[in-house]
């Protein structure tokens, strides 16, 4: 008895509506461009775009070598082996210049740093012993205001403060040479 219809347990096959895939709206660009997305240039923070600008400039002034590749055919001939060797000869000289270059640069920052502080303890002993002079100098003054008042004259082992002045003035003229 069949009636013509779904029975419990069938399955009735009825065709879907059309549908088209939606897709987010362009936004309106002034050149005509088909691209569904637009390229927008990245932002980056002020250190990461330091960092772009020399890793643009490094890869524009560093020059991509790729010389004697090897050929897409299975095996190897006779002249791989040489190709290796200089290869790798070239290869060791580079790692080699870069060392001598690391090693120059190195005793160049420490003969720096030895030269600041040879320089700076010169100059604390410089100071020490311009201090020192001013003090001596200081006190020939009051002794011989002490003794200008007293009425007493100036021993002949002494030296006058114009003596002292140029004595200073070489003594500084000597350490700018330096």
């Amino acid at each position: 008895m069949s009636s013509g219809g779904p029975k419990d347990g069938d399955l009735q096959l009825v065709a879907a509506p059309e549908r088209k895939l939606a897709l987010p709206p362009k936004p309106p660009t002034t050149a005509s461009s088909t691209a569904l997305v637009e390229y927008t240039p990245p932002v980056f923070k002020e250190e990461e775009e330091d960092l772009e600008i020399k890793l643009r400039r490094i890869l524009e002034n560093v020059p991509v070598r790729v010389s004697n590749t090897s050929g897409s055919s299975a095996g190897s001939g006779s002249g791989d082996f040489h190709q290796y060797r200089q290869m790798r000869r070239k290869e060791q000289d580079r790692l080699a210049r870069m060392e001598v270059d690391y090693q120059r640069r190195k005793e160049e920052a420490e003969f720096i740093m030895r030269r600041e502080e040879r320089l700076k303890s010169a100059e604390e002993r410089t100071a020490k012993k311009r201090l020192k002079r001013q003090k001596k100098k200081q006190r020939k003054k009051e002794k011989k205001i002490k003794t200008s008042s007293g009425g007493e004259e100036n021993h002949k082992g002494e030296t006058t403060d114009e003596d002292e002045e140029n004595s200073d003035d070489q003594t500084e003229q000597a350490f700018d040479k330096l």
